[in-house]
């Protein structure tokens, strides 16, 4: 069997906890970003890592029956999240794939590609956004949605602090997705990126996103995300972690979620 890639694992086995966000960001934003990329009636569309579809079900029922709507992830778990809600809707535009998206080459050439809060997951994040750019055909339109500026900071920097206390080793400050996020969360940063990828009429909005997380809503944000893999391997040493985090948090906290939504022209 071949091994599976490291976030596949990652959000494989926090499937159910990510999508429980799904009510509270996933989706609302899902929808923000099909709105921006103006997805219509019979165009072609891919959804470039969907996770558990809070894209690809919009943007299949904007672009309608005739359409292809392809969602790629590398978590098969999370498809079949999405492959049920496109199942429960009637969508049969939507197809689902358990590929890595760099290595995802269709049959035609498409009129959107999308991309939620996973831009910065490609290890090489200019080399990746011109793959995607590769995939539309001429006219087409990309739209992506990344963390602004600020946003996650508070919550992440208090998890960091309580693993550390129990000794856990943090990654370095700088590296991987992190410099990548850091790289596009204004939206002049984010304009750079896209126009230096060979894009046209890049519009980046920045959208404030506040929401209301309950202890059980902020556990399954780092249950569901890659900042599982922060926690302690010993079980008490995770349960300490959690309970100083949530006590941290209090009972009801509000996430800055704030969001880019960028979109842009393939010339």
């Amino acid at each position: 069997m071949p091994e599976q890639h490291p976030l596949a694992e990652t959000f494989n086995a926090g499937a159910l906890d990510f999508e429980r966000l799904a009510p509270s960001l996933w989706n609302p934003m899902g929808n923000a970003l099909v709105a921006a990329a103006d997805v219509s009636m019979g165009e072609s569309v891919l959804d470039a890592c969907s996770g558990g579809g809070a894209i690809t079900v919009p943007a299949a029922q904007s672009a309608g029956p005739e359409a292809v709507v392809d969602a790629v992830d590398l978590s098969a778990e999370l498809l079949e999240v999405a492959a049920a809600k496109a199942q429960t809707l009637s969508l049969e535009n939507a197809s689902f794939h358990v590929s890595d998206v760099l290595s995802w080459q269709p049959v035609t050439e498409y009129d959107v590609v999308l991309c939620g809060y996973a831009v910065f997951f490609l290890p090489d994040m200019d080399a990746g956004l011109r793959h995607l750019v590769s995939l539309l055909r001429s006219g087409g339109r990309l739209a992506l949605s990344t963390w602004a500026e600020g946003a996650l900071t508070e919550f992440t920097s208090a998890l960091f602090r309580h693993c550390a206390a129990e000794g856990v080793e943090l990654p370095e400050a700088s590296g991987g997705s992190r410099d990548n996020m850091l790289s596009i969360n204004t939206p002049e940063k984010a304009t750079d990126r896209l126009q230096s990828a060979g894009l046209t009429g890049v519009k980046a909005v920045h959208t404030p996103v506040p929401v209301a997380l309950s202890q059980d809503l902020a556990w399954a944000l780092v249950m569901g995300s890659p900042l599982r893999q922060l926690l302690p391997a010993d079980p008490g040493a995770a349960e300490r972690v959690r309970t100083a985090f949530l006590a941290e948090l209090g009972e009801e906290y509000t996430l800055n979620a704030d969001t880019l939504i960028v979109t842009a022209v393939k010339p």
